[in-house]
């Protein structure tokens, strides 16, 4: 069942690549592993999947021991941080998509540890969406970009939730226009909904796991 879903997920991009004149191998596909057994993750790893994306530190600390071994494997932070986590963050992952203030960038640097980040941009009205207004960024790159172990790669965002892909497009489009305006190559923005206007708007990295492993259990 995964190995068709995974299958069908990879039509869909390749189709958007073709539309939007990209090539597939500028776009990341981040599986998406939360709220599934570590177990889950290594059968996506045997099929080729080699980037994870999970949104709880703590669920994934649980994990964590039991993936050691898969050499190559990347495991992406795309759920909120918040600083009292950093350290077991910083630990067990090697890219946090989500840093979104000074505070938190600067308690990354402390853990003299290599660490890729991006910065989660708040683009919605929505109270419960978490990240850095657009007008915060140049302050908020300054100071990542003064931390010797932190390497800033790029941007993130959580559009509002929309059955509707075209809907969710302009929001894709802005982050992509404040990437250009920052010099930031890589974009993470793109769900199992809506990855293809993700992908046209210039995605390098959707983050996928309904559409791979079905439907999670509700707490």
């Amino acid at each position: 069942m995964l190995a068709e879903r995974l299958a069908q997920v990879e039509e869909r991009i390749q189709n958007a690549v073709n539309r939007a004149g990209r090539k597939r191998e500028e776009i990341t596909l981040v599986a998406v592993t939360k709220k599934f057994p570590a177990q889950v993750t290594r059968e996506a790893y045997e099929l080729g999947l080699r980037c994870f994306g999970e949104n709880y530190v703590q669920e994934f600390e649980r994990k964590h021991p039991s993936l050691t071994d898969l050499t190559g494997a990347e495991f992406h932070l795309i759920g909120h941080l918040q600083s009292n986590k950093s350290r077991i963050a910083g630990e067990i992952f090697q890219v946090l998509e989500t840093v979104d203030s000074e505070k938190l960038a600067r308690r990354l640097d402390q853990l003299n540890r290599p660490l890729e980040v991006m910065i989660e941009v708040k683009l919605s009205h929505e109270e419960s969406k978490e990240g850095a207004a657009p007008e915060s960024l140049p302050a908020l790159i300054a100071c990542i970009r003064a931390c010797p172990n932190l390497r800033l790669t790029g941007l993130m965002t959580m559009p509002p939730w929309c059955d509707d892909p075209e809907i969710t497009r302009p929001y894709f489009r802005e982050l992509a226009s404040l990437a250009r305006m920052h010099g930031l190559a890589k974009l993470s923005m793109g769900m199992s909904h809506d990855l293809e206007a993700a992908i046209e708007e210039g995605s390098t990295h959707i983050r996928v796991g309904t559409a791979l492993f079905g439907p999670r259990t509700k707490e």
